[in-house]
């Protein structure tokens, strides 16, 4: 009895390390396929013929739509031609952003979106990839024309990596109501969404509710999804990118993100250097309280804010115990005015490019704030 308790304890250890193993090995082809993605987005872009051959195996294929027919077939290096030299380097006005990637073996399927915002127009890419020498190519790739209102710009959503509090067992994880509040109204209104981590790769989740219409829509949405599993390091972004950061809150909000260094140097940035909006809501206002602007000023300073304030929290909580900072108090600190309404109301508090929410009823409405202020700012620039 006990040899065969034994081997079972060998066969479990087993079975964890091909699992895991196996999905060391799938982390590293969807890494060496978001490049090939990257080549062929930002090749096309920018008029690239070399980065774009790059992307592509010579022999693939490529059906794109015809006007009166289904689809016409072309080839890579007619593709190519497309592309003129003198236009090298120029952007074309053409924005693209990889949507999705499944690898199965040394075969895999890929989506695409590519926005040309002044036409109106949005294109889903379709793409067939093999990994042929030990290197990713698309072999083959179909396109959808679509109408669109998408505007092209985009919103950072920042969230924390963490999945347990502090130190300890007690699990922890990003508000997917937070999450989704604000995701939907952005998308609504022609924006497009990127997610960071400390970490970067898949983050924890908290307060799913499958009978929330939202919830079951985007849990539900490989697209979306697929973002959450694979966020981005803040020191893979270019600011200049970005019009608005959103610090999502959870409890896990209070851990791995104030004190992440790329995360503030690349939001501090967006806000002063490409006059971006800071937003955050709940506990994801714990990122914002220890940011400082180039003269050294605390962000928060003689500025009103909110976020989910320690007079709701349950002092004698374990989970509390580990907070490594409070944010009404440290707000305080920092000269902020803080401020808040009964616990289970929407709140938020607007000051300049500065824009809270108490908790996550209020997100919606951070975000409507975000875009009524973006909205006027390109309204006064036409």
């Amino acid at each position: 009895m006990r040899y065969l308790f034994i081997l079972i304890i060998v066969f479990f250890f087993q079975q964890s390390s091909l699992a895991s193993d196996l999905a060391s090995t799938n982390q590293a082809s969807v890494t060496a396929i978001q490049q090939v993605l990257r080549d062929y987005i930002e090749g096309t872009s920018y008029n690239r013929r070399q980065q774009i051959a790059k992307a592509f195996n010579p022999a693939a294929d490529l059906l794109l739509e015809k006007e009166g027919q289904a689809f016409t077939k072309v080839s890579v290096a007619e593709y190519l031609s497309w592309y003129k030299p003198e236009n090298q380097g120029k952007f074309n006005g053409r924005i693209g952003e990889i949507l999705q990637i499944d690898v199965n073996g040394d075969l895999a399927t890929a989506k695409a979106e590519i926005l040309i915002p002044n036409q109106q127009r949005r294109y889903i890419d379709t793409f067939l990839l093999k990994n042929i020498d030990q290197q990713w190519q698309i072999i083959s790739k179909a396109a959808v024309k679509q109408a669109s209102t998408q505007n092209g710009a985009r919103i950072l959503f920042i969230l924390s990596s963490a999945h347990f509090h502090g130190n300890s067992k007690l699990p922890a994880g990003a508000s997917f109501s937070e999450i989704v509040n604000a995701y939907h109204r952005f998308k609504q209104a022609g924006y497009t969404v990127d997610f960071i981590s400390p970490e970067g790769g898949a983050v924890p989740l908290a307060y799913i509710d499958t009978s929330d219409t939202l919830h079951k829509a985007h849990l539900y949405d490989s697209e979306f999804m697929f973002a959450l599993k694979h966020t981005k390091k803040a020191n893979q972004l270019k600011a200049n990118d970005y019009r608005a950061v959103h610090y999502i809150g959870g409890s896990n909000a209070m851990y791995g993100v104030a004190d992440n260094p790329d995360i503030s140097r690349l939001v501090m940035e967006i806000y002063e250097q490409h006059n971006g909006i800071i937003s955050s809501v709940c506990h994801g206002t714990a990122g914002i309280v220890h940011l400082k602007t180039k003269d050294g000023k605390y962000l928060v300073d003689g500025k009103r804010i909110t976020g989910y304030p320690e007079d709701f929290e349950k002092p004698n909580a374990e989970y509390f115990k580990q907070f490594p900072f409070l944010i009404k108090q440290t707000v305080i600190k920092h000269n902020g005015d803080f401020q808040f309404s009964k616990p289970n109301g929407a709140y938020i508090e607007v000051d300049g490019r500065v824009v809270t929410g108490q908790n996550y009823l209020s997100s919606a409405l951070v975000a409507d704030e975000i875009i009524k202020q973006l909205q006027k700012e390109r309204m006064s620039t036409k």
